[in-house]
């Protein structure tokens, strides 16, 4: 399984951080020992603040190849993730023009709520994701919104490989992003045919 993730996929996300708005997809990974679901698990840096990014995170249903085209029809699943990130880690990295993988790629770094049926999303235009830390909104945003939808994506990353039954991609963070910590609770919100909810804790 590889976890593809795009970066600044929102304009004023990346307006935020002081990034350039891109004219292509910005795509990094994390390892697949990254994952982990809503309940605490140990982490590598448990006194250290990350930023949380909540995102949309597509379950790839099928094999696709090299240059393929697949649109939403290759996305089997769907849940609400966040990218766990260590932002002054990942600042200095940048600085040097170095790669983000100590930022980006550590243990419990790649949260996936729940998974439910692609239909679950309803009409992706409609569609938007939230996420509440200690009782309070941290950020909220519409698919819409995205600078590159979802089969602009997924065209790009097949562009580069074949993708593979069971990959996930984590499609960008709409702004908010700022502090959580190892005991905060946070909510996880899906907005689509119906609002589903679930509850974690870091």
């Amino acid at each position: 399984m590889t976890i593809w993730c795009i970066g600044r996929n929102y304009a004023a996300h990346a307006r935020e951080l002081g990034n350039d708005v891109p004219d292509e997809p910005v795509v990094f990974l994390k390892a697949a020992s990254c994952l982990r679901g809503l309940a605490p698990v140990p982490m590598p840096f448990p006194d250290e603040a990350v930023h949380h990014e909540v995102e949309l995170v597509l379950g790839i249903g099928r094999d696709l190849s090299l240059g393929s085209d697949p649109g939403w029809a290759a996305v089997g699943e769907v849940a609400v993730g966040l990218d766990l990130t260590r932002r002054g880690v990942q600042s200095v990295a940048k600085s040097k023009g170095l790669p983000w993988a100590r930022a980006k790629s550590f243990g419990g770094a790649a949260v996936v709520g729940p998974r439910l049926p692609r239909e679950a999303l309803g009409d992706p235009a409609e569609a938007g994701i939230a996420l509440w830390v200690d009782g309070r909104l941290r950020q909220e945003g519409r698919l819409s919104q995205m600078l590159f939808d979802v089969p602009t994506l997924l065209r790009h990353l097949t562009a580069l490989a074949p993708l593979h039954a069971g990959d996930l991609v984590f499609t960008g963070t709409p702004p908010g992003v700022d502090e959580i910590r190892v005991g905060d609770r946070f909510r996880l919100e899906l907005r689509g045919r119906d609002t589903h909810t679930w509850e974690g804790q870091l």
